[in-house]
């Protein structure tokens, strides 16, 4: 994609996509069974959003994922982050 495309979106987001990208390339080969590596995953993706994750919360999400109910990608967590039911 274009660099100017990308710079538009750190400037309207605040993430920067070097992390984003740095991110994306450490989840190819993840395994997500694993809760300690989804839960490594919901921490970086708070971290880059700037978002806390309340523990009860990150439970949800942890169960959902390596149940196999729910991909994971940052839609789905995003999803996830900001439906506090």
């Amino acid at each position: 994609m274009d660099n100017k495309f990308f710079k538009s979106i750190e400037k309207k987001t605040g993430v920067n996509m070097d992390d984003v990208m740095q991110l994306a390339n450490s989840l190819q080969n993840a395994n997500f069974k694993d809760e300690k590596t989804v839960r490594s995953v919901i921490s970086r993706v708070a971290k880059l959003a700037n978002k806390r994750v309340p523990k009860e919360l990150e439970d949800k999400i942890v169960k959902s994922i390596t149940s196999g109910k729910e991909k994971l990608d940052f839609d789905t967590i995003s999803k996830m982050m900001n439906n506090k039911k």
